[in-house]
């Protein structure tokens, strides 16, 4: 597993809607230390996105696009990629108004498999990003379970997240182990519990939770993940500073 601690810029969206502030996040996040990025949460080009990052020596090894564009327009999609110097094209979800909606589940994991071996014929990858509601069961299958079989082992991959398997009941060290190398990058986000909001579970930085981040990376090592990516959709603070104290941790834990 490549050691070079990630950052997923999902955390720092709301600093990425014109290049002037891609610009300046890009600095920020070098100088904190990371040297890998997923692109995420963002309308810019990606030549103009490639720039930036070259100038800070930032290499994007995979970024988040929404399906409907992997359908309709899936060229676009591997030159958005290939420009920003990524083999492995995400998705965030399935399409959020589908997840109880069995036939239509059943459409997307056709449509997936058949975007994903066409990546593959491209020289591209496919990366499937969860959250809790795949491990739903529907017609009496957990939908991430028929995500893994009823898909191509060697074109259609995952973006896996820790928090979310967590929440959805599954212990991420097993899960990840078990995905072999289809766990082609991992977000890493932990989860705590919050007494001071009447103790409600929430993100927070990597360490700061009660997720066991060593036998999380153990397995990560074990399955031949490739990337870590520290990602926090929702900070209490400022979000430069949680994705400072993450890779601080990170660091501490081997990484760099």
């Amino acid at each position: 597993m490549d050691r070079r601690i990630g950052a997923q810029l999902y955390t720092v969206r709301d600093y990425m809607q014109s290049i002037a502030d891609f610009d300046n996040t890009c600095k920020k996040i070098a100088e904190i230390g990371y040297k890998i990025v997923q692109i995420s949460g963002t309308p810019l080009k990606a030549d103009e996105m490639r720039s930036v990052l070259d100038k800070y020596g930032l290499e994007a090894v995979t970024s988040h696009r929404g399906f409907e564009g992997f359908l309709e327009n899936l060229d676009e999609i591997i030159d958005y990629n290939k420009t920003l110097g990524c083999t492995l094209c995400g998705i965030g979800s399935m399409p959020w108004g589908i997840r109880g909606n069995l036939e239509e589940i059943n459409k997307f994991i056709k449509d997936a498999d058949r975007v994903s071996r066409e990546l593959k014929n491209a020289g591209m990858q496919f990366g499937y990003h969860h959250h809790a509601f795949e491990f739903a069961k529907l017609g009496g299958k957990r939908v991430m379970d028929r995500l893994i079989a009823e898909t191509d082992p060697d074109a259609f991959h995952f973006i896996v997240d820790t928090y979310w398997l967590q929440v959805g009941g599954v212990n991420p060290a097993d899960f990840i182990r078990s995905l072999g190398k289809r766990a082609e990058a991992i977000h890493f986000k932990d989860l705590r519990i919050n007494p001071e909001k009447d103790f409600a579970q929430e993100m927070a930085e990597v360490g700061e939770g009660n997720l066991d981040w060593g036998s999380i990376i153990t397995a990560c090592d074990a399955a031949g993940a490739k990337w870590t990516l520290v990602e926090q959709d929702f900070c209490n603070g400022d979000p430069f500073e949680a994705m400072k104290k993450s890779f601080e941790y990170l660091k501490n834990k081997g990484f760099k």
